[in-house]
């Protein structure tokens, strides 16, 4: 079984906001594999079947930087809370450190300060576990905590809805290839745009 998080704050106040790129994934990827998400406990969470692989999707409802808890809910209610994480887990986040609309995949880390990935470290005890990065870029005019939580620019509009679909196809590359295979597809992606297949 996979648990497929994707980061992200509550309310539609935060809904097309930078910060929140990693629930519009799952909700692509629940959209494009016909996988219904419903509200319990503190998140959103659906569960099917892709390529014969059990899929569990999550969208945390505590907001970005308590998103560990709801993950750790998750984890227990499968079984599967280990200090292992790298073959079941994947998290869905924003990244200011790299280009808008780039997906990268990474196996295991530190937080980055990514208060969400932070909150997920801290309460499963371990940073082996994978995470697709969305590229948001930065804007130094910009205070940083103001910049995550404002909608993307017109001009950014093209970009990040390839980078979603994108991100939704780089989680299904490692659920149906393995993280290194999908990391070697996924990572060679300079910009937006489609990889090969």
């Amino acid at each position: 079984m996979w648990l497929l998080v994707g980061l992200g704050n509550p309310g539609s106040k935060y809904s097309k906001t930078r910060h929140n790129i990693g629930f519009r994934v799952i909700d692509q990827f629940s959209e494009t594999h016909k996988i219904p998400m419903e509200e319990k406990d503190s998140y959103m969470i659906g569960r099917g079947t892709v390529d014969g692989q059990d899929v569990v999707l999550l969208k945390p409802l505590t907001f970005m930087n308590r998103s560990g808890q709801a993950v750790r809910k998750a984890l227990r209610k499968f079984n599967k809370l280990s200090d292992k994480l790298g073959d079941v887990l994947i998290v869905v986040q924003d990244d200011l450190d790299i280009d808008t609309g780039t997906v990268k995949i990474r196996k295991e880390g530190t937080s980055g300060g990514h208060k969400g990935i932070e909150s997920v470290i801290q309460e499963t005890g371990t940073r082996n576990f994978v995470r697709i990065k969305v590229g948001i870029g930065r804007d130094k005019s910009v205070p940083t905590d103001e910049y995550v939580l404002a909608q993307f620019r017109p001009s950014e509009k093209n970009q990040i809805k390839d980078a979603i679909i994108n991100a939704a196809d780089a989680a299904l590359a490692v659920v149906r290839e393995g993280t290194d295979k999908a990391m070697n597809k996924y990572n060679r992606t300079i910009q937006a745009g489609r990889p090969g297949r």
